[in-house]
């Protein structure tokens, strides 16, 4: 069985059957929205089954990591028969020391979807009535106090021991009723904790937002275009068929339709060539689309992952024995590589972005006032926009540093690197409201610009339903005053823009 969303009666939350096989990173943003509620697939529960049951078997019988031993730096001590039953909680307890802010509740909702998807994937050794629990959790609204800190990129154990103090009673459940509480033991505690689902949460919503605002900048491009007369020329298909980057082919693709401009442009009737915010739109944005499919690719992998350390294998018909192996799959190079580069691409767009901005203000390209001034005699019109959009930019710039050069040496030298995706996830997020307000600025001068030069690109066009949205919410004073609340709403209606679907390039939806 396959992951998948069902709509159900009008009032109630979609389904999502979680698989441990296909869950989607849209189906991870679903869950954490409250926007679906979430079912444990049948055969996937009986993985879960098979699994717990080989996990005790070999844990009684041998020693398995963190099950009859101690973890970490203490993985050689053994831990006594009569001490089991009190060797989860203790680890739990131990574990469970996260600091920092609390994170919302999306974020740890993204968490536990991850988590119990993954679960499901029956590598784990975890007793069933915790995927129960978790995915009873999620319909009820209710989340674990979980904190910013205590991840390094292998493994989130701070904020997932947090999870399981709260499953078994000892952490508080907030924004609804507690499931019923755990009773977990040796064999119960390590199997929660070895995952990264929190990173995994977290960089899901980010990409999911992300990727929308990327689609929203192109339109928001098409209106500062239109404002300045820009050129087709730099989108014509030949062009990108003698160069086919996949996401560059697409952009140009994209910002034809968007546009309403033929797959071969005529020559431009006024400049030779636009500026590079213009002309450079396919070869900036598509490595973001390029990066953005390359991350995805990696959480679809990572989401649907039985990586747990050590991974349990139940018996099967052709091998019986059931196995424990002890290995290195929580190690999360892959994602941070895939987040810190997504970001990086970011920065391109924006400074692009900021780039249109500044030919928005020059008279030579708009053929009004400089900053899109007034009348009055030295208007500053959308001069500090500029300023402004700047400064946003340098938080993302700082934001988009790698986290993946980071290096540490813990628990006495025996994990002696480390990922630090999970720092690379928490900037991706945090990059979202610097990006969008970058953005936000060069939306409000291309309004500004098309209002002065009463265009109004037609409704029958995505840029006409793009300007038409912006327009509604936009002042329309040109006297000098403070801009703030037009690049707050403006950056707002970004996730309004209508959005190309991923499978039918041809139809737009809002």
């Amino acid at each position: 069985m396959s992951s998948h969303l069902t709509d159900t009666s009008a009032g109630t939350a979609a389904v999502v059957v979680l698989d441990g096989q296909s869950l989607p990173v849209a189906d991870v943003v679903r869950l954490a929205e409250g926007a679906a509620r979430p079912v444990p697939g049948s055969a996937a529960m009986k993985r879960v089954e098979r699994s717990w049951h080989a996990a005790r078997e070999l844990a009684a019988s041998g020693r398995v990591y963190g099950r009859s031993t101690g973890v970490g730096a203490n993985r050689t001590e053994s831990v006594p028969t009569g001490a089991a039953a009190d060797h989860g909680l203790r680890l739990l307890r131990s574990h469970a020391g996260a600091i920092g802010e609390q994170l919302p509740a999306r974020e740890v909702r993204a968490m536990l979807a991850v988590r119990a998807n993954q679960l499901l994937a029956g590598g784990a050794g975890l007793r069933p009535t915790v995927v129960t629990a978790l995915c009873e959790a999620m319909e009820s609204g209710a989340y674990p106090l979980v904190n910013e800190f205590g991840s390094v990129g292998t493994g989130d154990i701070a904020a997932l021991a947090q999870l399981g103090l709260a499953l078994v009673g000892e952490h508080p459940w907030q924004g609804g009723p507690a499931p019923q509480a755990q009773p977990l033991d040796n064999n119960d505690a390590l199997a929660l904790i070895s995952s990264n689902a929190l990173t995994l949460g977290q960089s899901a919503l980010a990409l999911a937002e992300l990727s929308k605002l990327v689609a929203a900048t192109e339109l928001v491009a098409a209106l500062s275009l239109l404002a300045v007369d820009g050129s087709y020329e730099a989108y014509a298909e030949p062009v990108h068929a003698a160069r086919p980057h996949p996401g560059s082919y697409a952009v140009a693709a994209d910002m034809r339709r968007i546009l309403g401009a033929p797959d071969r442009p005529g020559p431009p009737l006024g400049r030779i060539q636009d500026p590079y915010g213009f002309r450079c739109v396919p070869q900036i944005h598509g490595p973001a689309r390029d990066a953005a499919d390359a991350l995805e690719d990696v959480l679809a992998v990572e989401i649907n992952a039985a990586a747990e350390n050590p991974l349990i294998m139940a018996g099967t018909e052709r091998d019986p024995i059931p196995a424990a192996y002890h290995h290195g799959g929580f190690y999360l190079a892959q994602l941070a590589l895939a987040l810190d580069h997504f970001r990086l691409s970011l920065v391109q767009i924006a400074r692009l972005s900021t780039s249109r901005l500044s030919a928005l203000n020059e008279p030579a390209f708009t053929r009004l006032r400089p900053f899109l001034a007034d009348p009055e005699p030295a208007g500053s019109g959308v001069m500090i926009l500029e300023y402004a959009a700047g400064a946003a930019l340098g938080d993302l710039r700082a934001y988009s540093a790698p986290a993946s050069l980071g290096h540490a040496v813990l628990s006495r030298g025996v994990e002696e690197q480390a990922s630090f995706a999970s720092l690379a996830a928490r900037q991706t997020l945090r990059a979202t409201h610097a990006y969008r307000l970058v953005v936000g600025c060069e939306l409000v001068a291309a309004v500004r610009a098309l209002r002065m030069r009463d265009l109004r690109p037609a409704e029958s066009l995505p840029v006409g339903r793009a300007f038409a949205l912006a327009e509604a919410v936009l002042d329309d004073t040109l006297a000098d005053r403070p801009l703030t609340d037009d690049v707050t709403r403006a950056a707002a209606l970004l996730d309004q823009f209508p959005q190309l679907t991923t499978d039918e390039k041809t139809r737009w939806i809002a």
